[in-house]
């Protein structure tokens, strides 16, 4: 639920609003060889200097915080007396929310280079108590703001040309008036802000912490510890199918054996929303999820429509991984591991230099932003000792966006460079654009920059590869990520919707109930193209975003749609037509978070409210999986 809008960006910072976008965050884990971050030339790490030159810097910029944090709070009360009380609140919750990027992302990120430097995770928990504080002693804004009449307010935005900056903003709580509550009801809801997030802190002990993965030996000899990384390395890489059955048999055994715990943790997720939807007198959970930014529900009852009736190039694909790797049954472990024998490595300085060719469709002016994020540090690259695995993008208004990668020269590697490259760009070109009050944008639209930005260079690739081999591996890539980012997220939202609906009706939630809904939905997507062992009916048991931000993954998919279609366009068009797309897209990344996101997409040329979009993707991985099979073929006659 929206507040302040400035103290919603503040919100976002305490939350680490890092763009978690990229899947890889979910998969990667240590290595034991990582290298000594001392001796990581300086031009592949940040520079967090661009933030704050010290600690003792970054301390009196959470002095000052705290001063103004203060001041904000000292203003109850004060609203009904005019439009200039209400822009001096909008203002300092301005300054506020940027002085909480920079306070906020300067101890992330640090800890997140060295997550065993208990001093800076001191310091970041410092930040996050002093925020979350603020958070109830600021609960009081919204129900006072919406105290003043509508048409007043619109009378003093009429009058106030400085506050008319925030119409948007203003009207949007008007419009979400319904669902607020009176100050009591408010201040009651902000003391357990902490507390909604115990469930999800609870998987992540019980699945990091606590959880104990067992040392196994592999049908072809080799014993290794299943963690998640190296599970992942085994579907990946291991050509033996029994290999990769006996590693997914070991390693869900482990969710198994706490399976009971896992659906009582969820079970207080579902419950937990419905209360809070109940509580803001939403009629579903989806429509409580939804109504912040406008969305109609419409938009993923028809994600999910459309994807459960456009299924067959998943199940092609399948199909075709079967014969191509000759197993007489196919299941889902088997859905990652190489078509061909072949491994392309790509080294960093490459990498960077087929992500900034990638772009030059997007303009001179995108391209070189490009450039200055290679040249100006804005990338960490390599894994070192104690940093945190995966990889994401984190903007900082008023400084540049920083990247977070583990670049090991594979091609997944490559696409991720991409990914958060996209999101970077975005985030630049929103904050250099946009006021701090609009420079956030939704999740809604996120993922669009960073899939266009892998579409681009899947299209440059492919124009300059000339290795067979190596064009099935990044067609594969491009499939898997489409299956990953596109099917299996909608399928994910096809299985929270129905699990939320139990608790609305009242139904009970166990393990088995959850086991049951889950393996139907699989089922219904993959139809016969995939064996489905039994085993997979728990795999909902470790899925993060279920129990970390419910309602959030059916955005890859829409994300990816719009991309799809604006990409399309793009590459698709030359001339006045080719820059016409351009310019609606380049206007999209730079409006930030300043109208609704459907909106934006609209004018950016793309209405998620019909299926078409949704069904111009099926069209495009039908498309790719023809084209493997093509490029297959040609490797067999040679």
């Amino acid at each position: 639920m929206n507040i302040h809008p400035s103290v919603h960006n503040l919100l976002r910072a305490v939350m680490m609003t890092m763009l978690l976008f990229s899947l890889t965050e979910e998969t990667t884990g240590a290595v034991a060889d990582a290298a000594n971050r001392a001796d990581v030339p300086p031009q592949y790490t940040w520079n967090l200097a661009d933030i704050y030159p010290s600690w003792e810097a970054w301390e009196a910029d959470l002095r000052i915080m705290q001063e103004r944090m203060n001041q904000y709070v000292a203003l109850k009360g004060t609203l009904f007396q005019g439009s200039e009380q209400v822009l001096k609140a909008y203002r300092l919750g301005d300054e506020i929310g940027m002085l909480a990027e920079k306070v906020m992302h300067y101890p992330a990120l640090s800890f997140d280079l060295n997550q065993k430097d208990n001093a800076i995770n001191a310091r970041l928990q410092q930040a996050e108590i002093v925020v979350a504080q603020f958070r109830t002693e600021s609960s009081w804004f919204l129900p006072e703001l919406l105290a003043i009449p509508e048409e007043t307010m619109r009378a003093w935005l009429q009058q106030n040309e400085d506050l008319a900056l925030y119409r948007f903003a203003i009207l949007d709580l008007y419009r979400q008036q319904e669902h607020v509550l009176d100050a009591r009801g408010e201040h009651l809801l902000s003391l357990y802000s902490r507390f909604r997030g115990a469930p999800g802190d609870a998987y992540d002990a019980l699945t990091t912490a606590d959880i104990q993965f067992p040392t196994v030996t592999l049908p072809s000899g080799p014993e290794v510890r299943l963690t998640p990384a190296r599970y992942q390395a085994i579907l990946n890489t291991h050509r033996d199918q029994a290999d990769r059955r006996f590693a997914f048999e070991k390693y869900y055994e482990v969710y198994q054996d706490n399976l009971n715990t896992y659906a009582a943790l969820y079970n207080a997720i579902l419950l937990r929303d419905w209360a809070t939807a109940r509580a803001r007198k939403y009629e579903s959970t989806l429509d409580a999820a939804l109504f912040g930014n406008a969305i109609p529900p419409s938009v993923v009852e028809n994600l999910i429509s459309a994807i459960r009736e456009g299924t067959g190039p998943l199940r092609r694909y399948f199909e075709l991984r079967r014969r191509a790797l000759g197993l007489e049954a196919i299941d889902l472990y088997d859905g990652r591991v190489p078509l061909v024998d072949y491994t392309p490595t790509y080294d960093f300085d490459v990498a960077a230099r087929h992500v900034t060719e990638s772009v030059a469709p997007l303009g001179p002016e995108y391209q070189e932003a490009v450039r200055q994020g290679f040249r100006q540090r804005w990338i960490d690259v390599y894994e070192t000792e104690g940093k945190r695995s995966g990889g994401y993008s984190a903007g900082v208004y008023g400084v540049h966006p920083f990247v977070l990668m583990n670049y090991n020269e594979t091609v997944d590697e490559l696409f991720t460079l991409a990914h958060e490259m996209g999101h970077s760009l975005h985030t630049e070109l929103a904050n250099r654009t946009q006021p701090f009050v609009y420079a956030g944008y939704t999740i809604f639209v996120a993922e669009v920059a960073s899939t266009l930005s892998e579409a681009l260079l899947l299209d440059h690739l492919l124009e300059t590869i000339e290795d067979p081999r190596e064009r099935i591996v990044l067609l594969q890539h491009s499939i898997d990520g489409a299956v990953v980012t596109f099917y299996t997220q909608v399928l994910f939202a096809d299985y929270e919707l129905q699990a939320h609906r139990l608790v609305e009706q009242g139904q009970p939630v166990t393990a088995e109930t959850l086991n049951d809904i889950y393996y139907q939905t699989l089922k219904d997507y993959y139809g016969d193209s995939a064996a489905l062992d039994s085993l997979y009916r728990i795999t909902w048991a470790r899925i993060p975003h279920f129990y970390r931000s419910p309602y959030y993954v059916y955005q890859y998919a829409t994300s990816f749609a719009a991309s799809a279609q604006l990409a399309q366009e793009i590459l698709g068009r030359e001339g006045a037509a080719r820059q016409e797309a351009v310019n609606r897209y380049l206007n999209l990344l730079k409006s930030g978070g300043n109208d609704y996101p459907v909106e934006q997409l609209k004018r950016a040329g793309v209405d998620l409210t019909q299926p078409e979009a949704v069904r111009a993707v099926v069209s495009l991985v039908d498309g790719w999986v023809t084209r493997l099979e093509e490029e297959l073929e040609k490797v067999k006659q040679k």
